[in-house]
């Protein structure tokens, strides 16, 4: 039987893709072709800015932003006369050639998929759909060996956390192994909060049972019986999704007591977060799964050694635990063969902003910027200029132009004042303003501060006010100096990696964009003519043709002007809104 394969993933069902599924059933039965084909609703295909995705097995034939009024046509042509929709083909925006199987498109051709190789391929509610693709062999792996072998096979593979700072995940797992406790807990770091990052909502809603499979294989590693997922309630199909997984997992004897017939037991529960950005640092989590306010503590002792209710315990993240079955299934000398020297394996990128291919990569490490931006990326939407990129999220930090060519790895990150962070990577043009990102990664970072210690509670609320200030008009020269020196003092003294990591954004658009701090300061002016109280609207009379048009649509009642006579904006009138500029149609309205 063929297969339909219809990305269902939170995006796609926004977009109309249970419609679409509805559907094609019913076109399906009406052909009376429904015994040749399965329809399978899978998740994230990664091509988020070309969805809802249909692809039609074997050919692969790739649909993109396909519509309920589709469906019809794709039946009639494609399922009973064998004739390619050419209309919803993905179209190459440099060649401007239609592309008929996905593999050949770029987005695609230049990743190399390990965590998200099922992604898009199976249906992620049907455990026999992952069984087929060598779901579970990494445990019955493991649990055929002792759990130090586990571990040691972890180190050598070099995989690193990949929830931010990188540690090596197997020394994690050492520790964790060699604590002395009679209880000990595996949790799952789901708390996903960076602003345009949705790499663990793509793995658990698109395959849940590769994180599971990783879960199982810590447990057996440390000695752990039970385990919680940690995932904000703010994705409630990620949670339906997990919870259908689990239940299925356990019917089929992957979780609970005896498992696969030996001597190993685990239990897994989910936890649903409140959306508290600092429960995304470790000790903050496992104090909100306890039922306490999630505040983070000092460390030592750390989790490996007093964890969850004061037991030893082992924290990853999602994309982390999604790698270890691979690697106990595929052996380290295969992971540590993709990658650098000191990075290993891939990483999967959130990749949004103004770039024209949005959506999920995975790529290996040691790929540069360039690459991911202007290959799979397809370069910056309109023609513009690109101007930076934010990696890392709110915690990560501005890179230019000169950072292109750099490659993607954890160490070289750091040594240019960014750090991978999760994988969110926020694409700017020319007419973004970096003291304006600035401030709004800040603001989110100080407004999610739990407020514990001091120099993350008030020294983020007095960069911002200086932030806020500046992007006003309202900057003073010694503004630069106090926001260098307030940034370093809260990166030194804060006790957590969230109040440790707010400044980056600042500092790093401080290092590389300097002068735009000084136009907003000494000249009142935002170079990118972005900030609103910095912005004046006028109308320029050789084009003005007196249409009326934004006289009509002016909120404030500010532009004046017969018809067929130029126009006239009062300063004091305008309130800004750019409302007159976005209808204008002859380029007669100027932002400067």
């Amino acid at each position: 039987m063929r297969r339909i394969l219809l990305c269902n993933d939170t995006g796609c069902k926004l977009s109309g893709a249970k419609n679409i599924t509805a559907k094609l059933a019913e076109e399906i039965k009406k052909q009376g072709i429904d015994h040749k084909y399965q329809i399978v609703n899978t998740g994230c295909h990664g091509f988020c800015e070309q969805g809802p995705i249909v692809v039609i097995e074997p050919e692969d034939t790739f649909y993109c932003k396909v519509k309920e009024k589709d469906v019809e046509e794709i039946v009639a042509k494609h399922l009973v006369n064998n004739e390619i929709v050419e209309r919803l083909l993905f179209e190459d925006p440099l060649t401007k050639t239609k592309i008929e199987k996905y593999q050949d498109i770029i987005f695609y051709a230049k990743q190399e998929k390990i965590v998200l190789q099922r992604c898009g391929l199976i249906n992620p509610l049907n455990i026999n759909e992952y069984l087929q693709h060598e779901g579970y062999k990494g445990l019955e792996k493991a649990l055929s060996i002792s759990p130090i072998e586990v571990v040691n096979e972890i180190k050598a593979a070099g995989l690193r956390g990949r929830g931010g700072a990188g540690f090596p995940t197997g020394l994690k797992w050492e520790f964790a192994h060699k604590a002395v406790g009679d209880k000990k807990y595996i949790v799952c770091n789901a708390d996903e909060g960076d602003p345009g990052a949705f790499m663990d909502r793509g793995i658990l809603e698109g395959d849940p049972h590769s994180l599971i499979e990783g879960m199982l294989i810590a447990a057996y590693a440390i000695g752990s019986d039970e385990g919680y997922i940690y995932v904000r309630a703010e994705y409630p199909s990620a949670i339906r999704t997990l919870k259908i997984a689990m239940e299925q997992a356990t019917a089929k004897g992957f979780l609970g007591d005896k498992i696969l017939g030996t001597e190993f037991s685990f239990h897994l529960k989910i936890k649903e977060g409140a959306g508290a950005f600092v429960c995304g640092e470790e000790t903050a989590l496992l104090a909100s799964i306890e039922g306490k306010r999630g505040m983070p503590r000092v460390r030592p002792p750390f989790p490996a050694q007093k964890g969850l209710w004061g037991k030893p315990t082992n924290i990853n993240n999602v994309e982390t635990f999604a790698n270890v079955a691979n690697i106990i299934r595929n052996g380290a000398q295969w992971y540590s063969s993709i990658g650098t020297e000191k990075s290993k394996g891939t990483k999967i990128f959130a990749l949004s902003g103004k770039v024209k291919n949005t959506g999920l990569v995975e790529v290996p490490m040691g790929i540069t910027l360039r690459e991911i931006i202007f290959d799979i990326g397809g370069g910056i939407q309109g023609g513009k200029e690109f101007k930076a990129v934010q990696i890392g999220g709110p915690s990560g930090g501005c890179l230019t132009n000169e950072h292109l060519d750099l490659p993607i790895d954890y160490d070289s990150l750091l040594q240019v004042g960014a750090m991978m962070g999760s994988g969110g990577l926020v694409v700017m043009d020319q007419d973004t303003c970096m003291v304006d990102v600035a401030r709004f990664f800040l603001n989110f970072t100080q407004s999610e501060s739990c407020g514990k210690c001091t120099p993350c509670r008030e020294g983020t609320k007095r960069m911002l006010e200086i932030l806020t200030r500046i992007t006003e008009g309202e900057g003073k020269e010694e503004d630069i100096l106090k926001l260098e020196t307030l940034g370093k003092s809260i990166k030194v003294a804060s006790l957590c990696g969230l109040g440790q990591t707010a400044p980056n954004p600042v500092l790093s658009t401080l290092k590389y964009f300097r002068h735009e701090y000084e136009a907003h300061i000494k000249e009142k002016r935002c170079p990118a003519v972005a900030c609103k109280e910095l912005v004046t609207y006028t109308i320029d009379p050789v084009n003005c043709n007196g249409c009326t048009l934004c006289a009509r649509r002016c909120p404030a009642d500010a532009i004046t002007g017969k018809l067929k006579e130029v126009h006239v904006i009062d300063q004091y009138k305008c309130t800004k809104c750019n409302t007159c500029f976005e209808v204008c149609r002859f380029d007669a309205v100027i932002k400067s």
